[in-house]
């Protein structure tokens, strides 16, 4: 069966599987989850070797070493894996330490640059300037951030927290020239917010060569169709993307002299994988919704500008 026939018959049975879901989630009540404090894995064994969230990562003691860094529980969020992603890139690709320059884009109200400044980086926070985030109503959650003061200090003194991270505005369509010379930048869930496909596939290019110095990486994270390789969101306030879309980003990387590691999808090899988070989503497990009509999760992209 080729996929155009497997996305018809899948969107033929969405309509009762999302009954099913509705039916049983009532079950989730109930559901046993292991703990991650008991059920460890070999600190030697690989970590995050996989592009897309995976709840096999969370049993990695550097998966919690670095939770607590950012002082997140242990719980099998999807936002957890990718600040956690996030921090294990920038860190592995050495960009990480005292004096060096990190800018983050579509901020809101995360934890990440308070850990950074932690260890010694100069931070640059942005988010939308305000009137976009009024209009397309960011405004109005925890999503954004307005202003340095709205941004988390962590376990810093805020004074010293402030001395090291400074907040600005920034058009993720249209990044401002004056932000350059970085050693790293990275998104959490932003570029597919940015209208269309193209828009943050265009936005997560520019963030490397508009922003990085040579040598400097570029991380970000962003929605991934599980469901279809042919069909998905194309267009509007949050798309989702393809496998195919990912591998030509990463073919227009390449062809522009930069690296771009490879899109590696982790086989979903634990039961709490396959559970889907369907509206009103719960707090736990939520590595996989329901979004617009097809399964999502997140997957994390890592490039580095090379001239």
């Amino acid at each position: 069966m080729d996929d155009q026939n497997i996305d018809t018959l899948f969107q033929r049975l969405l309509p009762k599987f999302e009954a099913w879901l509705a039916l049983h989630k009532p079950w989730k009540q109930n559901m046993t989850i292991p703990s991650t404090e008991i059920c460890r894995v070999d600190p030697s064994a690989p970590f995050m070797q996989f592009s897309t969230c995976s709840a096999r990562a969370f049993f990695h003691p550097e998966f919690q070493r670095i939770s607590r860094l950012i002082n997140v529980p242990l719980d099998f969020h999807r936002k957890y894996w990718e600040w956690v992603f996030l921090i294990h890139q920038a860190e592995t690709a050495g960009v990480v330490g005292p004096g060096k320059r990190g800018l983050v884009f579509g901020v809101g109200q995360e934890p990440l640059p308070a850990v950074f400044a932690q260890k010694g980086c100069i931070i640059t926070a942005t988010d939308a300037p305000t009137d976009i985030a009024q209009s397309t109503g960011w405004s109005n959650s925890d999503q954004f951030a307005e202003a340095l003061a709205t941004l988390p200090a962590g376990t810093m003194d805020r004074a010293e927290f402030e001395r090291s991270v400074e907040w600005r505005e920034c058009e993720m369509n249209n990044i401002d020239p004056d932000f350059k010379d970085y050693d790293f930048c990275w998104s959490s869930c932003c570029l597919e917010h940015l209208g269309t496909l193209k828009a943050g596939m265009d936005f997560s290019k520019n963030s490397v060569v508009n922003t990085l110095k040579v040598g400097g990486v570029a991380i970000h994270t962003t929605e991934f169709n599980v469901s279809s390789n042919t069909n998905t969101v194309e267009s509007g306030h949050t798309v989702i993307y393809r496998r195919q879309d990912l591998e030509q980003l990463i073919d227009d990387v390449r062809a522009m002299g930069h690296q771009m590691s490879d899109l590696k999808v982790a086989p979903d090899s634990l039961v709490i994988d396959n559970y889907v988070d369907t509206p009103p989503f719960s707090q736990f497990p939520h590595l996989k919704l329901m979004l617009e009509g097809y399964v999502s999760t997140s997957v994390g992209l890592v490039i580095r500008r090379m001239h």
